[in-house]
């Protein structure tokens, strides 16, 4: 029974052995080839491999100096040129150079865009920033906003003391403005103000009927044919308008000059005067 338990022993030992790699005297082990890479997932968007972040930023700086006075300086469209992020030519590129190079170097003369004589290199970052541009409109939950503050703003204050100097001060209300709010929500600020929900910012009306008693109060709705309000006590009170009844009606908003703006900014307008405004610390 013992001899039978050593030779099994002895059995295992060899089966062991056997099973090991075997080397010559004085020989390296030979290595094992690698495994090969699993393939890469496609992207569910069919996006090209994000770009590289260096070239993107040298892309970005080259793109708002050379192409954002016509197609903004996010690529979205300005006065002259076309949406880039939607463009079918860029998302055919793919960050490669190939599509957009020609473009660039021979231009669209017929359709307002000049020649632009860049390197290989400086195609190729262009290239890559427009990539980028691409992967941020689809990948939402990675998008990071973009230096917004790209103007010149010398010529935002010129546009402020001819259109904004009027209601504001640099060293009055927008004193420190700078300081309180970063760009980004000081460009939201003034394009899309929110003061409406205070009472400095609520549109007011007055209406004064034929006797000469005069309402006023928070405008509540007016249109061709009737106005309301409530007055400072909180009371509603309701008018229909006629030709003939005599009813004068006289609206205040606080906010006209902001959307009568907005209707009239160039892409231009917006980035001097946010580079301007900038400069209230």
């Amino acid at each position: 029974m013992k001899a039978d338990v050593v030779l099994l022993a002895v059995l295992m030992a060899v089966s062991a052995i056997a099973q090991e790699p075997q080397f010559a005297p004085g020989s390296a082990p030979r290595a094992t080839a690698p495994k090969p890479a699993a393939p890469a997932k496609p992207n569910f968007f069919g996006l090209a491999p994000p770009p590289d972040p260096a070239a993107v930023q040298r892309g970005q700086q080259l793109f708002v100096a050379s192409c954002g006075f016509c197609h903004g300086s996010g690529g979205k469209g300005g006065n002259a040129g076309p949406d880039l992020v939607r463009s079918v030519l860029v998302l055919h590129d793919e960050g490669s150079g190939k599509e957009v190079g020609p473009v660039i170097l021979n231009g669209r003369v017929s359709k307002g865009m000049p020649k632009f004589a860049m390197t290989p290199v400086q195609i190729a970052d262009l290239s890559a920033f427009l990539l980028s541009l691409s992967h941020a409109a689809v990948l939402r939950s990675e998008y990071k906003i973009l230096d917004v503050v790209t103007g010149n703003p010398k010529d935002g204050k010129a546009y402020f003391d001819k259109r904004c100097a009027s209601c504001h001060s640099p060293k009055g209300d927008l004193a420190h403005l700078a300081e309180r709010y970063d760009p980004v929500a000081l460009q939201s600020r003034f394009l899309y103000p929110k003061t409406r929900l205070t009472p400095k910012g609520q549109t007011t009306v007055v209406v004064t009927l034929p006797s000469g008693e005069k309402f006023s109060g928070q405008l509540d709705q007016i249109d061709d044919f009737s106005v309301s309000l409530f007055d400072s006590s909180g009371q509603y009170k309701s008018w229909a308008l006629t030709e003939s009844n005599g009813i004068k009606v006289e609206v205040n908003d606080p906010l006209k000059g902001h959307e009568d703006l907005l209707k009239e900014y160039s892409d231009t307008d917006m980035h001097n005067i946010l580079s301007y405004l900038v400069t209230f610390k």
